[in-house]
């Protein structure tokens, strides 16, 4: 069969009908979703094909789909006209292929169709796209998450850290334990100030940022078997503790602060960060709700890496303040300020932009197309 420009029979809607073997025509109403009617069998058109008048009668679609393709946004009727025309287009090129597989109408087609494929699937964000939306919606938003149990988890720390610190300073016992009096009295009055500029700044605080993010990353990772975050937790709080009463011991408390609290702010708060996160993984374990373990423990997983990732950034703020800032000749008012500021600019970040994110609908998890999901058609 020859196709010429007369042969097609229009409907009202601009899409064309076929005379299909036997006398019968496509499109009649209930043929195919949309009443648009079968798609000719290109096995059966393929003998005898005019690619001039097939071109001829073809090319309005072919625009159109190029013009939809173009758009930047696309009404729910452009999108299913996209569609449409996108399965028309494959039966043409299926058609010309048939009979022309290497020349230009089916090299031109296949173009047509790779474009409006991407429209379908979606394009690979550029980097500066994908870096926006990681900072502006998935960090935020898994950093929000996080906020009430990296409260709850800082003040058990603290509350901790403090017994320890009474017990020390209320028992004559403890201070022999921990050394004499002349190794205690050099820990106060050297080794605890020296710590933080013994080495060159830029090494101290590379070493510090290193070593932190290796702690965090261990407790997001083995947070699902329930007690290293807690282990980790409890270690580093009875030393923080028990250094702080040494030091108060010895009259030197103000001296501890002023060397803690610069970049023990944020560091600290970092390693509370990592905590919850671990927690919230092992719970995602235990607790599933109505998803399959497995699902469950995958889509936490996903977001606490989120989380993972943008903690190296911040012990990355907190590492330079250590080993710059803290150990710097500033007044002791002037570096606890810039500590301070750091830290409100975390919770800054977390509770206003965070929010914002999260009634956005980001959780922190990958996409769904980064996260593997598939949609199947019906």
């Amino acid at each position: 069969m020859t196709f010429h420009s007369g042969d097609p029979l229009w409907r009202t809607d601009g899409y064309p009908l076929y005379r299909l073997p036997g006398g019968r025509r496509s499109g009649s109403a209930g043929d195919r979703p949309h009443g648009l009617g079968p798609y000719p069998d290109s096995s059966r058109y393929a003998e005898g094909v005019d690619m001039d008048a097939f071109a001829a009668v073809h090319r309005p679609q072919w625009q159109r789909l190029d013009e939809l393709v173009a758009k930047r946004r696309l009404t729910g009727e452009e999108a299913d006209e996209l569609l449409v025309l996108y399965q028309r287009t494959s039966t043409h090129l299926s058609m010309v292929r048939s009979v022309a597989p290497e020349g230009a109408l089916s090299a031109s087609l296949s173009t047509r169709l790779a474009r409006a494929r991407t429209t379908f699937t979606g394009a690979r964000s550029n980097f500066f796209e994908d870096m926006a939306h990681f900072f502006v919606l998935s960090l935020p938003a898994a950093f929000y998450r996080l906020r009430w149990l990296t409260v709850c988890v800082g003040a058990i720390f603290l509350t901790v850290a403090w017994l320890f610190g009474l017990w020390v300073t209320s028992t004559p016992e403890v201070l022999q334990a921990m050394g004499s009096e002349a190794q205690n009295r050099q820990y106060v009055e050297e080794d605890f100030v020296d710590y933080y500029s013994e080495d060159p700044a830029s090494s101290f605080a590379g070493a510090v940022w290193t070593n932190n993010a290796w702690i965090t990353a261990q407790m997001v990772a083995f947070g699902i078997s329930g007690f290293w975050v807690p282990y980790v937790l409890f270690v580093n709080a009875q030393g923080t503790g028990m250094s702080g009463g040494l030091m108060h011991a010895y009259g030197e408390l103000d001296t501890f602060f002023v060397y803690i609290l610069p970049h023990g702010m944020m560091e600290i708060t970092a390693i509370f960060i990592a905590a919850a996160a671990g927690l919230r993984i092992f719970w995602a374990w235990v607790a599933p709700g109505p998803q399959p373990r497995l699902q469950s423990l995958a889509t936490e997983g996903r977001s606490l890496f989120t989380v993972a990732l943008g903690l190296g950034l911040v012990l990355l703020v907190s590492g330079i303040v250590e080993g710059f800032v803290t150990p710097s000749g500033l007044p002791p008012w002037l570096k606890i300020t810039i500590g301070a500021l750091v830290f409100a600019g975390y919770w800054t970040y977390t509770l206003w932009l965070g929010r914002k994110a999260y009634d956005a609908g980001a959780r922190g998890d990958l996409t769904a197309r980064d996260a593997g999901e598939q949609v199947t058609a019906v």
